[in-house]
């Protein structure tokens, strides 16, 4: 019951947080923390993680479909696939050189502080500074406008999602708006480039645990990636609509407050 209970609390915290800007692997390295959960270790966030990744093949499914019933007939459908392609380069070349590094050295909690800090205060700056704040509002309106400069600058932005706290959503967002797209289409643009990027990083993990994996817990571990797809997906319909309407203000200050909030636990002893 107390396993049920944990993987609940971090199934949730996962769909809620993989595609907002406050760094889904952070939050759930202080939860796994706070809850003392390490029954199944790396292959349980790999199968919550395969829920988000459903979840935004499911919530873009008709535009999807209709990409590929028209690929072969529509050069601005494959010109955009080839810049998502582009854009992802970087940060997996890294992250495949580095995977063992960045897990050894860089998940835990400090690390996680300070990487939310600094990733709220660069949504300020952005959302602050005028020149950012036009092309914001009233940079490229559709994905298929998206330039072979923009896809570049957010895919090498995204290498900084690799330190745990950075977000993958909020380092490709904010690479997005530097590079002249609005909130929207910044935010939609990071939702199908999470598709490979989350989608790979889940088959290379689960091929690399599949020794490790618990067959008694299997049902634990697909429930787990049901309910993170299921609020992932209420989770990318509710930003869509939130940055239509609002800046990206008040996550930067979320973050803050949690890395600060983070930081006091872990010099108290309350996070190691």
């Amino acid at each position: 019951m107390a396993d049920i209970f944990k993987v609940v609390a971090l199934s949730l915290i996962e769909g809620i947080t993989e595609f907002l800007p406050i760094s889904s692997t952070g939050h759930l390295v202080v939860g796994a923390a706070i809850l003392q959960f390490d029954v199944m270790g790396a292959v349980f966030e790999v199968f919550i993680q395969f829920g988000a990744a459903v979840a935004v093949v499911a919530y873009y499914r008709q535009t999807l479909l209709s990409q590929l019933t028209s690929l072969h007939l529509e050069p601005d459908i494959r010109r955009f696939w080839l810049l998502i392609i582009l854009a992802l380069i970087p940060a997996a070349a890294v992250g495949f050189i580095f995977d063992e590094q960045i897990l050894t050295l860089l998940f835990s909690p400090v690390v996680v502080a300070s990487s939310l800090i600094v990733g709220g205060v660069a949504f300020l700056l952005v959302e602050r500074s005028p020149r950012f704040y036009r092309s914001s509002v009233e940079g490229a309106g559709h994905l298929t406008q998206v330039t072979t400069r923009q896809a570049i600058i957010v895919g090498i932005i995204q290498i900084l999602a690799l330190i745990p706290g950075m977000s993958r959503s909020g380092t490709t967002i904010v690479g997005g708006m530097l590079a002249g797209m609005n909130r929207r289409i910044a935010t939609e643009f990071s939702f199908f480039l999470a598709i490979p990027i989350l989608g790979g990083a889940t088959l290379y993990r689960l091929a690399t645990s599949l020794p490790s994996m618990p067959r008694d817990g299997l049902a634990l571990l697909l429930f787990g990636a049901a309910l993170s797809g299921i609020v992932a997906w209420f989770t990318i319909d509710w930003l869509l609509k939130f940055v239509s309407r609002n800046s990206f203000v008040v996550f930067g200050y979320y973050r803050i407050v949690a890395g600060l909030v983070i930081l006091a636990a872990a010099a108290n002893g309350a996070l190691s």
